[in-house]
């Protein structure tokens, strides 16, 4: 079991791990234990009452955070023709077709997410085993697979704070929620919407309890157990 020093023990100390807090309760508790200089990412975590090995129990989606997550997400767009034209209007920061595919096939993967029209994932998909490494693939089920039309208004949700979730093999899902530098309301925003997209994503093969644990944490910090009931009952209307 890996060590921790003693500034984070102590803040570790702050935090009761039998209590389940609030959300606004949590957030106010992580933002004072989180021990590093820099500005940490505040993350949260769920345990989900899934199994992953079936097909019927997936979740996967996208939140859009109203507050983003506090850096500048350098979007990528893999088209050609019209659609390269689209795309760069809308301000996309890389464009292209077989220039950029090649450009990855080359370990080039400078951008935080990759969207593509349908006509181009024919070619896009052999680039499966270095996007997919680093959960980059356009994928339709994540909605970075966009007809050209639709390209300007998925381009601004991925800089606006676009986040996407899915279970793991571990039936965790693990999603970044905004820095430690927000304002308390700016993370309980964020943080809700996330639990409402989750919520609202149940599939219909599920048994039991759908989240059965949720924590937030910070990138060094302690972690701070939400009570469910609340967490799951966040909506932003």
């Amino acid at each position: 079991m890996a060590k921790h020093g003693k500034k984070y023990e102590a803040l570790a100390d702050k935090i009761d791990k039998a209590t389940a807090y609030q959300p606004k309760e949590a957030i106010d508790l992580l933002k004072k234990s989180a021990p590093a200089k820099f500005d940490e990412t505040v993350e949260l975590h769920l345990r989900m009452g899934l199994d992953p090995r079936n097909s019927a129990q997936q979740v996967r989606g996208i939140a859009l955070l109203p507050h983003g997550l506090g850096k500048k997400v350098r979007v990528l767009v893999f088209a050609q023709g019209e659609a390269e034209k689209i795309a760069s209007d809308a301000g996309a920061d890389f464009v292209g077709g077989d220039d950029m595919i090649k450009k990855v096939e080359g370990g080039w993967v400078d951008f935080d997410t990759a969207i593509a029209v349908p006509e181009m994932m024919g070619k896009v998909g052999k680039l499966g085993k270095i996007l997919g490494r680093k959960g980059l693939m356009p994928n339709p089920k994540s909605g970075t697979v966009a007809a050209m039309n639709d390209l300007p208004h998925v381009i601004e949700d991925a800089r606006k704070g676009r986040v996407e979730y899915k279970l793991d093999r571990t039936a965790i899902i693990h999603v970044p929620v905004g820095k430690v530098s927000f304002e308390e309301q700016k993370l309980m925003d964020n943080l809700t919407a996330i639990m409402e997209a989750v919520v609202k994503a149940k599939p219909s093969g599920a048994k039991g309890q759908y989240v059965k644990s949720a924590y937030l944490t910070t990138t060094m910090g302690p972690s701070i157990k939400l009570d469910i009931t609340s967490a799951t009952a966040l909506t932003a209307g």
